[in-house]
């Protein structure tokens, strides 16, 4: 990919390469091929190819994610937990409909406390039923939020609120961002979701920043945090 952004090769051939890995298990492979792809998506959102490519993404993962299934295998060590999570994350946010209609059921299930989502389970299920969801999705989400006991909840639901895509809705988050919900060291972290959700989240983000600059400036000058804003 860093050849094809510097135009020594098509970005064509890049695509090529990566649906040879359908049959790849080895998580490091797939997560490259996710952040290439996360690179990808970003640089077409802006043109009319960026359904074409989420119907790519859907189809180079959704054999590794039947194979992978939603529940634990016996054996299974911690990197296909982290592969499963990944996988089911990616197709989610790309809007495959049998792991979006499982997301949902589980996600369900979770929340009236029937089946509570095993760790590994819970940033690609909020990510995705975030991605497709509503008001009240986002409702529910800063709900749990503020009934989560540990810090390491809280810092999951903060990082993937920025995966709800509509306007008014980035905005809320944007707003929940600078709240007193959120500890001043997480602010960033909900903002760069927001940043890298949509983008409209983009385009929010950027304004927002520039709007509170004062404000973010004068909690963060001079430590890495202002940095950090700036790179999301």
């Amino acid at each position: 990919l860093c050849q094809a952004r510097a135009g020594i090769i098509s970005t064509v051939e890049v695509l090529k390469v990566m649906e040879a890995f359908v049959n790849e298990p080895n998580y490091t492979v797939w997560s490259d091929l996710s952040c290439n792809l996360e690179i990808l998506s970003t640089l077409l959102s802006h043109t009319d190819f960026y359904e074409e490519i989420q119907v790519f993404v859907k189809d180079v993962f959704s054999p590794i994610g039947e194979r992978l299934g939603w529940d634990p295998k016996p054996g299974e060590g911690h990197l296909d937990a982290l592969l499963r999570g990944l996988v089911l994350g990616k197709l989610g946010k790309a809007g495959h409909k049998a792991t979006l209609e499982e997301a949902r059921r589980r996600f369900k299930d979770h929340v009236e406390g029937k089946q509570i989502l095993s760790a590994d389970l819970r940033s690609p299920v909020y990510v995705t039923i975030l991605k497709h969801g509503d008001s009240t999705t986002l409702d529910t989400m800063l709900k749990l939020h503020k009934q989560a006991d540990m810090q390491e909840e809280k810092n999951r639901i903060e990082r993937v609120l920025g995966a709800i895509s509509q306007p008014e809705l980035i905005q809320k988050v944007l707003t929940f961002a600078l709240s007193e919900e959120v500890r001043p060291q997480d602010t960033v972290s909900v903002i760069g979701g927001v940043a890298g959700g949509s983008k409209q989240g983009r385009k929010a983000a950027w304004k927002f920043v520039r709007d509170n600059w004062e404000e973010l400036y004068n909690r963060y000058q001079g430590g890495f945090l202002i940095s950090r804003l700036i790179k999301v």
